[in-house]
């Protein structure tokens, strides 16, 4: 389920590109070229654009929220490439069109939205400056970002009223309209509708401090919300002036009051500025649920490795287990300090109650750095025929994966979620 929809937003970028191929082959091979080019990329960005309004039914068949952010980071950089393509291989229609001044003016507008392109779409790849430890701030990019639609609406109308011949099929035409509305009405709903419309209302109810990690505990207003454990949502606080949602796991099982626990560490400016603008009585806005990592019951052998606050999924997935569940569960949870483990005796009392679920801590500083070696010591069964599931830094991950690997005690199949977003 996961790829399915990666390949089907590859095969309709690819499947537009060979119509507009196909239909503008008799003006020229460039000209079929460069039409191709073009159409490929209005199809990318339409895409992208409509994934970035998370449809809840499509992120089915991504697999989850983080692998669809990622078809939609890689649909950008395919739109911009199409883009400059289309542009360095400029179809050629003289003595095949009437000009017109609509004509002319959707040309001109192509050449500002190539540019316009060019630049938000390298900001929005820009996490980090390269070669420095500078990273470009959430805010500046999230503003940025919002512009891409606009830049779209340009795009749009330059395939709209650019000139054509009067003869042309007009398939491609409709395809292309079809998928140009498609993507601004996704565009405008996400930056007009969803921020009103999807959140829900809470409470905080409880602040708990555990040195860099806030503990959130939150009580609906309202219709509380559904999730599975170890799904995420997104946080925002605009009373407290953190307006931005970013996504936090929820690092608690399903209850019957409807109340959220969050498990937050100030990792950047948001995080940290947290604990001091939130207090007890504050209104909180979740949109949510998002993600695909969530427990997996069938499986019989499971290995759980946390990489520091990537224990929140764990967390919920511990809390939700019930006397039905008899699976053999090995949690390990690599800290750097024992002090980080601020969830060390809610773990130690689920694993009292579930004899097949035994909890490890790892703290780096006193114990050493978490190695595959170590890891198949602390695991009470054979790792290679278990499942892995993780969540943390993908340093850790592919570390432990590459070592168990080169022991001969590789997983069955391993299970992960993006640890960021962006």
């Amino acid at each position: 389920m996961t790829s399915i929809g990666s390949m089907l937003t590859a095969l309709a970028v690819l499947a537009v590109a060979m119509l507009g191929m196909q239909t503008y082959a008799p003006y020229g091979t460039t000209t079929g070229v460069g039409v191709a080019l073009g159409a490929a990329s209005i199809a990318a960005m339409s895409l992208a654009l409509i994934l970035s309004a998370r449809p809840p039914l499509v992120e089915r068949l991504f697999g989850g929220l983080d692998r669809m952010y990622g078809v939609h980071k890689w649909l950008g950089i395919a739109a911009l490439a199409l883009m400059i393509g289309h542009n360095t291989i400029e179809p050629e229609l003289d003595g095949f069109v009437r000009e017109t001044r609509n004509g002319e003016f959707a040309a001109d507008l192509g050449e500002v939205a190539l540019n316009g392109f060019i630049g938000l779409l390298l900001i929005s790849w820009i996490k980090r400056i390269p070669f420095t430890r500078l990273e470009l701030p959430w805010p500046i990019w999230r503003f940025t970002h919002r512009f891409t639609g606009l830049l779209f609406a340009v795009a749009a109308f330059h395939q709209l009223a650019i000139d054509k011949p009067a003869d042309v099929d007009g398939t491609l035409g409709l395809i292309l309209n079809a998928l140009s509305l498609a993507g601004l009405v996704a565009w405008l709903f996400t930056q007009f509708v969803a921020p009103f419309l999807r959140p829900r209302r809470f409470v905080l109810d409880r602040i708990d401090r555990h040195g860099a990690v806030t503990e959130l505990t939150l009580r609906p207003q309202g219709r509380p919300m559904r999730w599975q454990p170890g799904q995420f949502a997104f946080v925002s606080a605009p009373g407290a002036g953190m307006r931005e949602p970013h996504p936090f796991t929820i690092a608690s099982a399903p209850a019957a009051d409807g109340s959220v626990r969050l498990g937050i560490k100030a990792l950047g400016g948001w995080t940290r500025r947290l604990p001091e603008r939130l207090s007890a009585g504050q209104r909180i806005r979740l949109d949510g649920p998002y993600g695909r990592f969530v427990f997996r019951k069938r499986v019989q052998q499971q290995v759980w490795l946390a990489g520091g606050i990537g224990i929140t999924p764990f967390l919920a997935w511990a809390e939700a287990l019930t006397e039905t569940d008899r699976q053999d569960i090995a949690l390990v949870w690599a800290v750097t300090t024992r002090a980080e483990a601020f969830a060390a005796d809610r773990l130690a009392d689920i694993a009292a109650r579930h004899p097949a679920l035994t909890v490890h801590i790892v703290a780096s500083a006193e114990d050493g750095r978490l190695t595959a070696e170590r890891l198949t010591r602390l695991v009470p069964f054979a790792l290679r025929e278990s499942q892995l599931f993780y969540c943390g830094p993908t340093g850790l991950r592919d570390a432990i994966v590459a070592g168990l690997k080169a022991i001969g005690q590789a997983p069955r199949r391993v299970h992960s979620e993006a640890f960021e977003l962006r």
